[in-house]
């Protein structure tokens, strides 16, 4: 297993462990001391830009831990999308299958946070809703020789589904996380789930699925109990940082029991 935090510089040549099809969200962040009111404008203190999206962070965190991973997914062809893939790139995630369209913007979400921690967010898929069957078919080689598959649901239902069949039908383990919940579930994702994980939360819930698709990956005998419980304390870690992806720890700056 590579060691976290140092370059693996021929991913391109290995295979991933943890393959993640999902969303990439530019997170576009204002603080403010308090939330402003239908149609009125108000000062904030600071601005910021994030790379979020439950699919990414999962594989950010998969990654920062030590595992082979590859994105699967789409971002508009605009600077958005440039800085994502390149965020991808610094953390060590195979980027072939990365798409970029035209046709949509990257996804974001604009996000308002009071002195209190309170919130309004308003979030627009974008490219990520474009991500298709075709695009699965074309890195259908990485899905199927993975040893884990994660999924969610910010990216269009019928194309985690079908990347979830792709995956069980080569043998490899799935985790499913069904965020943002949506009502009629196809019962099918229920099925075809080997870890469904029920979770709504950004940040400490990403930072745990990414987690447990790492020890799902290379720690395959340890009970699910002790996996889930490594991953507790992960996601534990990464909400004593600020940020989302900023937040998540590396493996060597964890303790060595957890590996």
């Amino acid at each position: 297993m590579a060691a976290s935090g140092e370059p693996r510089r021929q991913w391109q040549e290995e295979v991933a462990a943890v393959a993640v099809v999902g969303s990439c969200m530019t997170d576009l962040v204002s603080l403010t001391s308090r939330l402003p009111k239908t149609g009125e404008t108000i000062h904030g203190h600071k601005f910021f830009i994030g790379f979020g999206g439950k699919g990414a962070n999962q594989c950010v965190q998969a990654a920062r831990l030590g595992a082979q991973t590859s994105m699967v997914c789409k971002v508009g062809k605009d600077s958005f999308g440039n800085d994502y893939i390149e965020n991808l790139k610094q953390n060590d995630i195979s980027t072939e299958f990365a798409y970029q369209t035209k046709d949509a913007a990257t996804g974001a979400a604009s996000i308002i946070v009071n002195n209190e921690g309170q919130n309004i967010i308003v979030i627009v898929a974008g490219a990520n809703l474009l991500l298709n069957t075709e695009d699965l078919r074309k890195a259908a080689h990485v899905i199927g020789r993975a040893k884990v598959l994660v999924c969610q649901l910010e990216i269009t239902p019928a194309t985690s589904l079908e990347a979830l069949i792709m995956a069980r039908s080569n043998g490899v383990k799935t985790l499913f996380n069904p965020a943002p919940a949506m009502a009629d579930l196809d019962p099918r994702f229920y099925t075809l789930s080997d870890v469904f994980c029920c979770n709504e939360s950004e940040g400490a819930g990403d930072s745990f699925v990414g987690a447990l698709a790492f020890y799902l990956a290379y720690y395959p005998n340890l009970s699910l109990e002790e996996m889930i419980k490594r991953s507790n304390y992960i996601a534990a870690v990464s909400v004593q940082a600020v940020g989302t992806q900023s937040s998540y720890p590396y493996k060597k700056d964890l303790p060595l029991t957890l590996f």
